[in-house]
């Protein structure tokens, strides 16, 4: 089937996700988890694909969750809500968005969220030093219809609700009881990014942080993936992970940058994809069995 989208996040894995999903070769009788959810285009993908018996949403920003959780179990409040902001602004779109972006960061409305990630630039969230929502209306477009919300809302819901549970949290809070029959996707703030202020985050990651988790899980046994670095052109982003990690890293085209686009260059984005030791031994033994099957076929 076809895998719906609703939050159309700048960075969404989306024109990633069969190329990710593709290393995933053994069975998941557990959980899918994605504690970096953003558009949780893993997690819709997986769900499409029948990839896991259930699934676990996570982020640390609470509105994103809570719109993940309106989305799933009730796509009508989420479809006649979101009609409601967009055909409200019609008369003047850019004050409109102004009014709605200043209503938001008082409320933290879910779905006045996701006409804000809709309508502003480039679908690029932004962050004041307050963590208000502060990016700019794109006024070139009113964003995406009611009509495609409705749709995509109805069809996210009607493949995730009754087996997926939202957690607004750190990701390893949303990890706490992932196992080794689970699979675990994990897009944090790109290096490079994650040491510094970002407004393109609410909230930065610590690498030490997350390098601490990386090891439990490998403790813990836990098969994951984690995007978290890449080259554009002969610009790189970030540095090694630490070998004891003993994770294997793959390169995956992302195609042209949008800014590559714009320039008129050909610089082609290469995503970093790392490769848990759990996960290459079940792909490992998932080999051995397909080629054993042929053996004796």
């Amino acid at each position: 089937m076809s895998v719906p989208h609703v939050i159309p996040y700048q960075g969404s894995k989306r024109k990633l996700a069969p190329q990710i999903l593709d290393y995933v070769q053994h069975e998941v009788k557990g959980t899918v988890y994605e504690p970096f959810a953003g558009s949780a285009a893993i997690t819709l993908a997986a769900a499409a694909s029948e990839i896991g018996t259930s699934y676990v949403i996570g982020d640390k920003f609470a509105p994103l969750i809570d719109l993940w959780e309106l989305i799933i179990d009730k796509p009508d409040y989420v479809a006649d809500n979101y009609s409601k902001i967009w055909n409200a602004q019609l008369d003047d779109p850019k004050s409109y968005f102004l009014e709605i972006r200043k209503q938001f960061n008082e409320a933290q409305d879910p779905v006045q969220f996701l006409y804000l990630v809709a309508r502003c630039v480039k679908n690029a969230i932004r962050f004041n030093a307050n963590g208000e929502f502060n990016q700019s209306a794109d006024n070139r477009r009113l964003g995406m219809k009611p009509e495609k919300v409705s749709k995509e809302s109805y069809a996210i819901s009607s493949i995730l609700k009754g087996k997926t549970s939202v957690i607004a949290g750190d990701f390893m809070e949303v990890l706490k009881n992932a196992g080794p029959d689970d699979l675990v996707y994990m897009d944090p703030p790109w290096q490079g990014t994650s040491l510094k202020k970002d407004p393109r985050y609410a909230y930065l990651l610590d690498l030490d942080e997350l390098v601490g988790g990386l090891a439990e899980l490998n403790e813990r046994g836990v098969p994951y993936l984690l995007s978290f670095d890449g080259t554009c052109g002969d610009k790189s982003y970030g540095k090694e992970l630490p070998e004891f990690l003993q994770l294997e890293k793959v390169g995956l085209n992302a195609g042209r940058s949008s800014q590559a686009i714009l320039l008129g260059r050909d610089d082609v984005t290469i995503e970093s994809l790392y490769i848990s030791p759990a996960m290459a031994e079940k792909n490992s033994k998932q080999t051995k069995n397909r080629e054993q099957i042929k053996l004796f076929a």
